[in-house]
């Protein structure tokens, strides 16, 4: 299954935990925070002042990186 935009982090994070490590280099170090479980990842890159374009990359990008895992396994 594919990471969307409108998934909870939480559940992105349970697809691979270094996923973590992503999102914090992008500045959204809310992945502990409380909001982490019940935001998706669109409404907290929001937050975070991302454009909807912005938004878009990050799922095509951790989608790659997902693949790429998957691929070496």
């Amino acid at each position: 299954m594919e990471i969307t935009k409108d998934m909870l982090i939480t559940d992105i994070l349970e697809k691979d935990q270094s996923i973590a490590e992503i999102l914090m280099k992008l500045g959204m170090h809310c992945i502990g925070c409380m909001a982490a479980s019940g935001e998706s990842l669109e409404q907290a890159m929001y937050v975070h002042g991302f454009a909807p374009e912005d938004v878009d990359q990050t799922v095509e990008m951790l989608n790659a990186y997902l693949e790429n895992q998957k691929a070496k396994s």
